[in-house]
């Protein structure tokens, strides 16, 4: 029964992070920026939020958040030239968007693997 609850709680603590992760995060932007990105910039962030979200959670669950750093660095060094190829009027806000949505993001994903250890220990 302890399996079927831990991989219960591991589930929801991934889906939410990955489903619920995407309204926060559009969520934050949108607040921080109403009048919305500069059109080509940053393109395919959803999808690569929605997977780091899921490593995020993942890692934190599986005990080994050192991972993040791994995540982090990946992101980083894949979005680098796109941001230094912006054209100069965008480059600012692009780098700002990138920087907000990776802390929001990060931000959900811990919590929710944080969350999710704390039940498992609470249920185990």
């Amino acid at each position: 029964m302890a399996v079927l609850i831990t991989v219960l709680i591991v589930t929801s603590a991934l889906l939410l992070s990955m489903g619920a992760g995407l309204f926060v995060v559009a969520g934050i932007l949108r607040w921080v920026e109403p009048e919305g990105s500069a059109p080509g910039v940053l393109r395919g962030g959803t999808w690569i939020g929605v997977l780091e979200r899921l490593a995020i959670t993942g890692t934190v669950l599986a005990g080994y958040p050192e991972a993040i750093a791994v995540v982090l660095a990946v992101k980083g060094l894949g979005r680098y030239p796109e941001l230094r190829s912006a054209k100069s009027e965008h480059r600012a806000k692009a780098t700002e968007r990138f920087i907000i949505g990776t802390l929001a993001s990060y931000i959900w994903a811990g919590l929710l693997g944080i969350l999710g250890s704390l039940a498992i220990q609470a249920w185990a």
